[in-house]
């Protein structure tokens, strides 16, 4: 595993780089670094996998300016980045935000992707305890900066580990603020565009995988079964994972991209049916 620069944004890759190309798109106020636990699995499975910090994010720079951030330019940085890879199409991996990036990358470019995964990720703005959290985020880094949201968030978070709280502090102070705002904005505000991707993934015969926990407390389970249905996409809940499943459920995770990147014409559940049974088994969406 190296840590490299890819189209002037920060990524580690992992993998023989003459092998199919992965490229993984993390969340909000994420990182690169939260697909550590995933990406050795990838890689001896056969897979070049790259996982990358988008503009503003870690250790990625991003302009002062809140209009650099949107969804369009992220895209054209995906289209950079898998340029730069020099392997041909990618399949394309987008963790919460990285999933509304991850489509719009496609609608705009289906060509330059192999397939498309959507993880933990929803069909517009995330909704329920996750959307009222980055209301108050967003409204908090407005007036007080990153110092101010950073201390409403330890003041509730549970103990870790030095390392790793050491880690996320300066993980967080290292985003530029501007993406913080603009990405809140984003999964607060973005339109549902399901129909859209649908259409061009038809056209360009591109599969598609939706997939999250079984306890995923973002977009709830019957919205993503929802969409993957819309999509005519392959679905599959991962068990003991939450809204994180490479954190919480990583093997689980790399025997559904693997599985899903080997047969992607497959389906591993009907998603019709599914749709029934998160319908069933869901609250109101608010965790």
């Amino acid at each position: 595993m190296w840590r490299t620069d890819l189209g002037g944004l920060a990524a580690l890759r992992c993998g023989p780089e003459v092998a199919p190309a992965v490229l993984l798109l993390p969340g909000y106020a994420a990182s690169k670094e939260d697909f550590l636990p995933i990406l050795p699995a990838l890689a001896a499975a056969g897979f070049a996998v790259t996982a990358l910090d988008l503009r503003g994010q870690h250790e990625s720079p991003g302009p002062d300016e809140i209009a650099a951030y949107s969804l369009e330019a992220f895209a054209d940085d995906v289209h950079r980045v898998i340029d730069a890879l020099g392997a041909g199409p990618a399949h394309l991996v987008g963790h919460s935000f990285g999933g509304l990036v991850a489509r719009a990358a496609v609608i705009a470019d289906p060509g330059r992707m192999r397939s498309l995964t959507l993880l933990s990720s929803g069909p517009a703005g995330i909704v329920g305890r996750r959307q009222a959290a980055l209301r108050t985020i967003r409204l908090v880094l407005e007036r007080g900066g990153s110092a101010a949201v950073w201390a409403a968030l330890h003041a509730v978070e549970r103990p870790r580990p030095a390392p790793t709280a050491d880690f996320l502090r300066q993980r967080f102070f290292a985003h530029n603020q501007a993406c913080l705002v603009a990405i809140a904005q984003h999964l607060l505000d973005t339109p549902d565009r399901v129909a859209e991707l649908a259409a061009v993934a038809r056209g360009a015969g591109l599969p598609v995988l939706v997939t999250h926990g079984d306890g995923d407390d973002g977009w709830p389970a019957a919205v993503q079964a929802d969409m993957a249905r819309r999509l005519a996409a392959r679905y599959e809940v991962l068990p003991g994972a939450r809204h994180d499943p490479a954190a919480d459920a990583p093997d689980a995770l790399v025997a559904a991209l693997v599985g899903f990147w080997r047969t992607p014409g497959v389906p591993a559940r009907r998603a019709a049916s599914a749709v029934a049974e998160a319908s069933s088994g869901a609250s109101s969406g608010v965790a």
